[in-house]
């Protein structure tokens, strides 16, 4: 059973878009979308274990142009 996590996404002003589209064709991401609020994109991921998740946070969601600050947060159950 894998882990998976919601990651709350800050972008850049005018690339909430952008970072969108791009974080629906990373693999291992289930799901994005824009959202209202602090934040103003949200993506669900799953991955095999915690250390792929980091990767998949830290290696590829942060270095989209535009994302500026990402907060992870595991499922519990």
């Amino acid at each position: 059973m894998g882990t998976n996590a919601y990651i709350l996404v800050e972008v850049q002003v005018g690339r909430v878009v952008e970072v969108v589209r791009m974080l629906r064709q990373m693999d291992g991401v289930r799901s994005a979308d824009a959202i209202t609020g602090p934040f103003d994109a949200i993506a669900l991921i799953e991955a095999p274990n915690m250390a792929a998740v980091a990767d998949l946070v830290t290696g590829q969601v942060q270095s989209i142009r535009g994302v500026l600050k990402t907060i992870t947060c595991v499922t519990a159950g």
